[in-house]
């Protein structure tokens, strides 16, 4: 009971190719910060059946807890815990009728095997060559497809070169906060990412508000500026004097006194420059000349 009373829960799955000597680590890495909960889902189920009454909300946690998942309680920001759990992976072989959790390359290497092992190799499609009395694969080859069986081979060859391409722990699936579900994704959305989505929406409703003539409150910026415009141009035209029109009427007057001071004072620089270029040529030329009686 006083779990389902914290702020956060999160199903992880995942579950079945992690040893209790990992479980243990991942405990250890949540201490002080989340209490895992791992059972029958009939019971858990059952659990969560019996604070609906105090928590309705929690109900919307039943439909999730299918295959083999446990609850992950915490008070704390979920990020932090999702990446606690993602930390607590642990490298594994390929096993034999194993569901691959992502594709698997095998580069182009030096296998250091035996020119004895090249059936084996061909019996896998896989091109070699004979280089210093070892087998060298060729080129890199796509032996194992994600969400597709392992095959037999494929895992004695993994073996065989030594590599562990899997990594195996809790994978969160869905997190329950203050009454809602949502996928762990939404966890890697940043305030940045936020502001830049309802900036884009706020000039979407702008424009659209413009284009109709109908008044909101993103388009109404936009049509004091556009209705300043106007006037402005008509304070113009008509030789109207305001003091918001004075300083565009003396730009039109007189452009060339608002032109930035910087060209100017780069335009001295480069004449003295070019003078002090001038001088320095002049003086070289005076050293080098001689006559023929000295």
């Amino acid at each position: 009971k006083q779990w389902y009373q914290r702020r956060v829960a999160i199903t992880a799955g995942g579950a079945d190719n992690v040893r209790s000597k990992q479980f243990q680590q991942i405990r250890t890495s949540l201490r002080g910060i989340a209490e895992i909960l791992m059972g029958k889902n009939t019971m858990m189920c059952k659990a969560i059946r019996g604070q609906v009454a105090n928590n309705p909300s929690l109900e919307k946690l039943l439909p999730h807890i299918k295959g083999n998942v446990g609850l992950v309680f915490t008070k704390e920001d979920p990020v932090l815990v999702r990446d606690l759990l993602l930390q607590n992976k642990v490298a594994a072989p390929a096993r034999a009728g194993a569901i691959a959790p992502l594709d698997v390359t095998v580069p182009a290497q030096n296998t250091g095997m035996g020119p004895e092992k090249t059936s084996f190799f061909q019996a896998l499609n896989i091109s070699t060559k004979i280089a210093k009395g070892c087998i060298e694969i060729v080129s890199s080859v796509h032996l194992i497809h994600k969400d597709e069986k392992v095959g037999a081979s494929e895992a004695t060859l993994l073996a065989m070169l030594g590599v562990k391409p899997f990594a195996y722990g809790l994978v969160v699936e869905n997190i329950y906060d203050n009454g809602a579900v949502f996928a762990p994704e939404v966890l890697d959305i940043t305030d940045e990412q936020l502001l830049a989505k309802f900036s884009a929406g706020v000039a979407n409703i702008a424009a659209v508000s413009l284009g109709m003539g109908y008044c909101t409150q993103a388009s109404v910026p936009h049509s004091i500026i556009n209705g300043f415009k106007n006037v402005l141009a008509i304070a113009i035209e008509a030789e109207i004097d305001f003091p918001q029109a004075d300083a565009v009427k003396a730009f039109l007057a007189d452009p060339t006194a608002f032109a930035v001071a910087a060209p100017v004072v780069a335009a001295v620089e480069e004449t003295k420059e070019a003078v002090k270029e001038e001088s320095e040529e002049e003086e070289s030329d005076d050293d080098m000349g001689f006559s023929l009686f000295d």
